[in-house]
């Protein structure tokens, strides 16, 4: 069955190829002819490598191949001289199954992929060095809380009859936070106290001796009645219900101005009675002054006021201590390995049936 009957013409210093797809089995019949001078170099190929007929100044030439498997084959014409050539070439098949007499041998290129190793030589952790290290962190090397007493005073305060002013405020600041290095010094919680006369006076002591009974024999860092609401360890005291009643509020200098001026303002706590107290540990209320400001509606009656004021400190020093830790450190050795990489290359196939 013929394949290919071509006339090739090869210019000086070139080279023509014909490729084509055979069966299993199929025998080739390739013939060369030249036309006048003999053609420098002629190949027959099965791809991609194995070389099936090679020859040199061919003037006329005949060859069979019997065919491995489905395989290309590559015809290969050289002209190394500095003339033309040309020549008649035939090529034909003879099936060796029926069922491939109508085989294709057109080819195709299809895109495959390979695993190439590549050698190359790099640092591997070959094992581990452990060592032990000193090394110095800083540490807790005391630390405590107390109770600071900030502000203790009686403040009077007009009744409307009176000639005076029926409002007044008592003004404070809390311990100043430091911290350096080695110690700080913070404010982690403060309460205040108010209080209107002999009253608020008795029920205060009552307190005192109330808690000094519950925290006999227990490790406390308060002292008052205050300290221990402070601290969050006490969450009610007992206050009277009988006697004159106070108008107050907790505030900043600038809303102090307003209160006593009748102007409408903004506290930070606030109340109406004979006594009350209030605990304190929002961060952004912790440092600075504050105003406790008072307001008697009382007619005929003057108020002497109880105002007191109670910090919790915490206390920390710090120190350098030394400690063994252990370092562990890779040890690496050149070795040559292989790793893979993948190739996507082209190769011819026959077309088939």
């Amino acid at each position: 069955m013929p394949v290919a009957d071509l006339q090739i013409k090869i210019e000086p210093g070139a080279t023509e190829e014909l490729m084509y797809g055979f069966a299993d089995g199929d025998r080739i019949i390739f013939t060369i002819e030249a036309q006048g001078s003999a053609v420098s170099e002629v190949t027959v190929t099965e791809y991609p490598a194995a070389l099936k007929y090679r020859g040199q100044n061919v003037k006329e030439e005949k060859k069979e191949f019997t065919v491995q498997g489905n395989s290309v084959y590559v015809f290969r014409f050289g002209n190394t001289t500095k003339g033309k050539r040309n020549c008649n070439v035939t090529i034909q098949r003879v099936p060796k199954r029926s069922e491939d007499k109508n085989f294709n041998t057109a080819v195709k290129w299809i895109k495959v992929q390979d695993t190439v190793w590549n050698s190359l030589t790099k640092d591997v952790v070959a094992g581990y060095d452990t060592l032990q290290v000193q090394k110095t962190r800083r540490v807790v090397a005391f630390e405590k809380k107390y109770e600071e007493m900030v502000f203790d005073k009686s403040q009077r305060v007009n009744a409307k009859t009176s000639f005076g002013d029926t409002k007044a405020s008592v003004n404070f600041s809390l311990p100043v936070n430091t911290v350096t290095k080695d110690e700080t010094k913070k404010v982690v919680a403060w309460a205040y106290w108010i209080g209107v006369g002999k009253e608020s006076n008795e029920f205060w002591n009552q307190n005192r001796k109330v808690i000094a009974g519950a925290v006999q024999g227990v490790a406390t860092y308060f002292t008052t009645p205050l300290g221990g609401i402070a601290a969050g360890a006490i969450t009610n005291l007992m206050l009277p219900v009988n006697g004159e009643d106070v108008e107050y509020a907790l505030v900043n200098e600038q809303n102090n101005k307003l209160f006593l001026q009748g102007k409408p303002y903004k506290s930070f706590d606030s109340g109406k009675g004979i006594a009350g107290y209030k605990r304190i540990t929002e961060n952004d209320k912790l440092q600075g002054k504050f105003v406790i400001a008072l307001a008697n509606d009382n007619i005929v009656q003057a108020l002497d006021v109880n105002v007191k004021v109670s910090a919790i400190i915490e206390h920390i020093k710090y120190k350098d201590e030394k400690y063994m830790d252990k370092s562990v450190t890779p040890r690496y050795e050149k070795k040559i390995v292989r790793e893979p990489s993948i190739v996507t290359r082209e190769i011819p196939v026959p077309y088939g049936k």
